[in-house]
């Protein structure tokens, strides 16, 4: 007997292309998928022990769950290792981020210069927020956050983008030397 909770991700890929075949604007968007990519993060029915498996050299592992064959909604796991992180950075798209197992912190970051020089970023801490199993971020695009694990086990939360981030032109920030430059994931291999 199938659980009532039961939310596969062919399910939520048939609602996320619904969703965005609607024509609803960006807040739409990400007001309707956000309680079900949180429905389908606790129902673990896509979950898979090679999500945990991390890189040890950039402290994180993304795992393709989905994409369109344009790059557009793309769904992925994505697992930090203790004690890492990811600097500020932009998605260059909208995103979804639903926390899956442990507890993730993510520092919120404001851009306060005028953009008009290529290479330079000045940004300021904005807020901060431990984000748990079910808890939900909804960003819409421009939006700049880290990501840092600080507890002794390897995390895991499910993302969703309006298109995959590796096409999006998408940038992270380094607020210590003023810097921006491009920002291309690495991929997990689950073969």
């Amino acid at each position: 007997m199938m659980k009532e909770n039961a939310y596969s991700l062919d399910q939520f890929v048939t609602d996320l292309r619904r969703t965005a075949r609607d024509g609803r604007d960006e807040h739409g968007i990400l007001a309707t998928l956000r309680p079900l990519a949180q429905r389908l993060a606790l129902s673990g029915s896509w979950r898979d022990p090679r999500h945990y498996q991390a890189d040890s050299g950039q402290g994180y592992g993304v795992h393709l769950l989905h994409e369109e064959p344009d790059h557009t909604l793309a769904v992925f796991a994505v697992s930090w290792l203790p004690g890492r992180g990811i600097p500020p950075h932009d998605h260059g798209t909208w995103a979804i981020v639903v926390g899956v197992d442990g507890p993730e912190k993510n520092v919120f970051w404001q851009r306060t210069d005028d953009r008009s020089s290529p290479g330079y970023a000045e940004l300021r801490q904005s807020g901060e927020k431990i984000f748990r199993s079910g808890d939900v971020l909804a960003m819409p695009a421009g939006t700049i956050h880290s990501v840092r694990n600080e507890s002794d086990q390897v995390t895991l939360s499910l993302h969703v983008y309006g298109k995959h981030v590796n096409f999006t032109q998408r940038s992270q920030f380094d607020p210590d030397k003023h810097s921006e430059s491009p920002f291309i994931l690495k991929l997990e291999s689950l073969q």
